[in-house]
């Protein structure tokens, strides 16, 4: 249903490896991916539950939800961007990636996106 989408929205940002829509519960309801290797269920479920834990302890502070999440290593950049209340959009860039680039496209997707999955 959201693989064409999720290919678009992908094939728009520079060194993009994979783009993923993943569940509230981290795990992906659909994916596409130009890196066979990414285990992108392992992934999703991390870097979801990492953003849950945030928006736990940003509510207990009171400075809002979480909306973005990016994690750069010396290999990718893992990023994580509310898509509806229960959805997320995860996206893994290469050391090439235009990270500008893919904030925007993560942000015009949501728009996007949210009417189908609210």
């Amino acid at each position: 249903m959201f693989l064409d989408q999720l290919s678009r929205i992908s094939n728009r940002i520079e060194g993009a490896l994979a783009l993923s829509l993943v569940a509230r519960d981290g795990m992906p309801v659909e994916s596409v991916s130009s890196d066979p290797s990414l285990d992108l269920e392992v992934l999703a479920a991390e870097l979801v539950t990492q953003v849950r834990s945030i928006t736990e302890n940003h509510r207990e502070l009171d400075v809002g939800e979480v909306q973005h999440f990016s994690v750069t290593t010396d290999r990718l950049t893992l990023m994580v961007s509310s898509v509806a209340a229960d959805y997320y959009l995860l996206l893994v860039l290469g050391p090439e990636g235009n990270y500008g680039r893919a904030r925007f496209e993560l942000r015009r997707a949501r728009l996007l996106l949210e009417s189908e999955l609210s």
